[in-house]
């Protein structure tokens, strides 16, 4: 494939602001396109510097609220862009609605625009009468009115996209996230993991990893546990990650005596060794556009119990990988319960989810297929 000349458009990245898996995901692409074309990564930071052969380029915005904040982002971010546009880029690629000005500032050129959720799908009607709901459904709205072509993380989001917004078809294609699987495949004992936190060898251990909101059901797997408590001895459970939420969850495991731990924001090394710790892990989420809990679970040879949403319903094997249920407390109970009386099916889960990983997961030909798309927009 030809060299080509690419920017990524995105308010968060690995090395400089994290928020959340947007992160990862326009990260960890980048330094995947990079092996075969020149890629710069406009993001918030405080410097410039090149690492894993993306050049990145930060700005420091500010506004008074969120939709203001990322306007001004995006204008600061385009005269980065214009900066290094001397030998004009071939690609321009949008990760968010937080980049729609940048978008619409820029859209005579090659661009893509890539949803990685939507505003409904997070908050639904919840804050329906908030107008930065509105603001931001607006915005994502433009963006996929006006790129050049559109991309979304999963079929199910893209049917969502469609509908909401009006996106033609045509105008839209599917690239999933990646992982890279040997981050998590790492040679550690889980019964050593499980006495360095005080459990049980045999305690059947589950892990909820991600934001304490309600999109992704923390509170499902809480109403979920007293049943699978009656069931299962010593059983614990780790809820890593914040949000809102935490401070509620917190409080209602206490009032139930639940076997729950709040460890809180954990680094990339303590994600890894509480997934090689845990037995079963749990995704409870309403809404999930991709999910990518479930292929880190599967890098690290887990099986997982989900609800039937989003990405899961698109990649989870029920009985196969995974186990999928209805987004409800009870039949979360019971898929939690269901894979925890047999061991050996656990374990085949994991096995399975890992090979699915390695044919269909791995950044390397996500970019690649990606990469060619690039070619067809740029012709």
């Amino acid at each position: 494939m030809e060299r080509k000349k690419i920017a990524f458009f995105c308010w968060e990245s690995l090395y400089s602001e994290r928020v959340g898996g947007l992160a990862n995901a326009a990260t960890y692409l980048a330094q995947e396109l990079a092996k075969r074309n020149e890629v710069h990564y406009f993001t918030r930071g405080d410097c410039d510097f090149s690492f894993n052969g993306v050049h990145y380029h930060g700005v420091r915005p500010e506004g008074g609220n969120i939709v203001e904040y990322c306007r001004n982002m995006s204008h600061a971010m385009v005269n980065r862009f214009r900066e290094y546009d001397g030998t004009p880029f071939d690609i321009l690629h949008f990760h968010d609605w937080h980049v729609t000005e940048a978008l619409h500032l820029l859209q005579d050129r090659n661009t893509i625009f890539t949803y990685h959720s939507t505003e409904y799908g997070r908050n639904g009607n919840q804050h329906g009468s908030w107008w930065e709901y509105h603001e931001i459904c607006g915005k994502e709205w433009y963006a996929g009115l006006i790129a050049r072509q559109v991309t979304t993380v999963s079929n199910v989001l893209r049917e969502e996209v469609m509908n909401l917004y009006q996106v033609p078809d045509w105008k839209i294609r599917v690239f999933p996230n990646g992982v890279i699987p040997e981050q998590f495949d790492v040679d550690l004992d889980q019964g050593s993991l499980k006495a360095e936190m005080g459990i049980h060898p045999y305690a059947p251990t589950i892990l909820f990893i991600g934001r304490m909101a309600y999109q992704k059901g923390p509170d499902l797997l809480l109403d979920a546990l007293p049943m699978v408590k009656e069931e299962y001895w010593g059983l614990q459970v780790i809820m890593a990650g914040d949000g809102g939420m935490r401070p509620w969850l917190e409080q209602v495991a206490y009032d139930r005596g639940l076997p729950v731990r709040f460890p809180g924001y954990i680094t990339d090394a303590e994600y890894v060794r509480l997934l090689n710790a845990a037995d079963l892990v749990v995704i409870p989420s309403r809404n999930e556009p991709f999910g990518i809990v479930l292929p880190e679970a599967w890098s690290a040879g887990r099986p997982v119990v989900a609800c039937d949403v989003g990405g899961l319903h698109e990649n989870i094997e029920s009985y196969r990988d995974g186990i999928k249920v209805p987004v409800s407390a009870d039949r979360l109970a019971e898929g939690i319960c269901q894979a925890l009386e047999d061991t050996n099916r656990l374990s085949k889960f994991g096995r399975t989810g890992r090979s699915k990983v390695y044919r269909q997961f791995r950044w390397e030909g996500i970019a690649q297929k990606l990469d060619r798309m690039y070619g067809t927009v740029c012709s």
